[in-house]
């Protein structure tokens, strides 16, 4: 697991205790972040009291100290409507991210590759990943792919993270630099989530929003 040092001595909420969530909440700690975490469902709560963490009701705490809400991608925070978590936060003016944008911030001189579409990305990322790791690059593959990012391996300035990211996760990324940038295809899907196509195709194009210069 890649500790997240970049909220240190900081309050970070995490909702959402998937496996993603899960970890994001373990590297945030790691880091020496003072974690409140959640889950709507005992499954998720049971997980992470398993996991040493401990549970914060976020429907009932103080947003005013927290500097960032890491919202599981399958929590909406905007469209058709926000989860009252993502509203309080927005309400705080406290930023919405999700693990990809902690991994970037922790681990910022690797070359980073993104690759998003409708169909066909997580084949791509796969192979894009395959290539590279037979050129000899130190190569890690994650994202909306695999194992959740922070349980990759730390890799240095001669590494690359290749990196399969869904809309949800365009939209919760400020932090990611992406050295390249792949939109293979967008065909409708997630349209209860994004609207309509417009808002599903302003989402997938975050992604050279997400470039580095």
């Amino acid at each position: 697991m890649i500790a997240v040092d970049s909220f240190a001595n900081q309050s970070v909420a995490v909702m959402g205790l998937a496996r993603s969530g899960l970890v994001a909440a373990a590297a945030l700690q790691a880091g020496g972040a003072d974690v409140l975490a959640w889950d709507d469902s005992d499954t998720g709560r049971e997980a992470a009291r398993a996991r040493g963490l401990a549970l914060t009701n976020l429907y009932e705490c103080d947003w005013s100290g927290i500097a960032a809400l890491i919202l599981s991608p399958g929590i909406p925070h905007t469209f058709p409507k926000p989860h009252p978590v993502a509203e309080a936060a927005i309400a705080a003016g406290c930023a919405i991210l999700c693990d990809i944008d902690l991994l970037a911030r922790t681990v910022p001189d690797a070359t980073y590759i993104g690759i998003t579409g409708t169909n066909g990305k997580s084949t791509t990322t796969a192979l894009v990943g395959h290539i590279l790791k037979r050129a000899g690059r130190a190569v890690e593959i994650g994202g909306n792919i695999g194992l959740p990012v922070l349980d990759l391996e730390r890799l240095g300035a001669d590494g690359a993270y290749v990196l399969e990211l869904s809309s949800y996760q365009l939209e919760r990324i400020p932090s990611v630099k992406l050295n390249i940038a792949v939109l293979l295809n967008i065909t409708p899907d997630h349209l209860d989530r994004h609207g309509d196509m417009n808002g599903y195709v302003a989402a997938k194009r975050l992604i050279f929003d997400r470039m580095g210069d």
